[in-house]
């Protein structure tokens, strides 16, 4: 594990130096829908990344965003967002990260999420924590919904679906004292893990979204599970985290919008 922590942490300050030197570049950007987008940062961390945990450990396998996923029945595999909150990268907003797992059995053992904008280091281990530049980092105390800050995101298919969470987003508005939006969901559960905010919550994820973060936030003392409750894995969709505190708060306020927003379909249906 001790070869697995020093390199992972090495890679992921040396991707994050990759985007930090192109990010007043000139970007070349490729959309993957209508606002889903790619740019020559990630293609070019991602390389990095990919080839070097190859070079290192030949025999695992890697799930990474932009490229097909190796070695696919590896017990140990490298879940990585070589730069989560792209949008935010190609606007030259400074808030985005790299986010780098490693998942044995199932499991998550390991996961970094690092942010060179400011040069954090976020870093979990199973049953050994997490940290913030080699200090412990725990989840705050906040046992009150309606005095938490909060976090989330909207989906790239926000035009297209009404699963776009902008009801449950207006139903926390409304409970919690204030949401926030920075747009990349690794570097939100961080925050998390850190304190920073009291909760977070978000649809449509996939893995290289959730993996590191969500481990950071339990090995701090949160609470992650999916939107109805349930145990978080790895491949569920949308996921609500939090200090333990307020997370019942948060999933009675997700499940009332869910109904609501289900009985106005009903009575729209049948008006027709």
């Amino acid at each position: 594990m001790k070869e697995c922590d020093e390199f992972v942490q090495d890679l992921a300050r040396k991707a994050g130096r990759l985007l930090c030197e192109k990010l007043n570049s000139k970007h070349r950007i490729r959309y993957k829908g209508t606002i889903d987008l790619v740019t020559e940062a990630d293609k070019m961390a991602e390389k990095m990344i990919i080839e070097a945990i190859s070079r290192r450990f030949p025999d695992h396998g890697i799930l990474s965003e932009e490229s097909a996923e190796r070695n696919e029945k590896a017990s140990l595999r490298w879940i990585v967002d070589p730069l989560d909150g792209t949008t935010n990268y190609a606007h030259g907003f400074p808030f985005f990260c790299v986010s780098i797992a490693l998942e044995q059995n199932g499991r998550m053992i390991l996961g970094v999420v690092y942010d060179p904008i400011r040069d954090e280091l976020f870093v979990a281990r199973h049953q050994r924590g997490a940290s913030l530049n080699g200090r412990r980092i725990r989840v705050s105390k906040t046992g009150d919904l309606s005095k938490s800050l909060l976090a989330t995101g909207f989906p790239y298919d926000i035009r297209e679906s009404k699963e776009n969470n902008l009801n449950y987003f207006n139903a926390m508005a409304l409970q919690a004292q204030a949401v926030r939006r920075p747009g990349a969901a690794a570097l939100d559960l961080a925050y998390l893990a850190a304190g920073r905010l009291d909760g977070f919550w978000e649809l449509k994820l996939k893995p290289w979204d959730t993996a590191a973060g969500c481990l950071l936030v339990e090995e701090a003392g949160g609470v992650v599970t999916d939107l109805k409750g349930r145990p978080w894995t790895v491949d569920s969709p949308g996921v609500i985290g939090s200090n333990g505190l307020i997370h019942d708060q948060m999933i009675k306020v997700i499940q009332k919008a869910k109904k609501s927003n289900q009985t106005s379909k009903r009575a729209a249906g049948a008006l027709r």
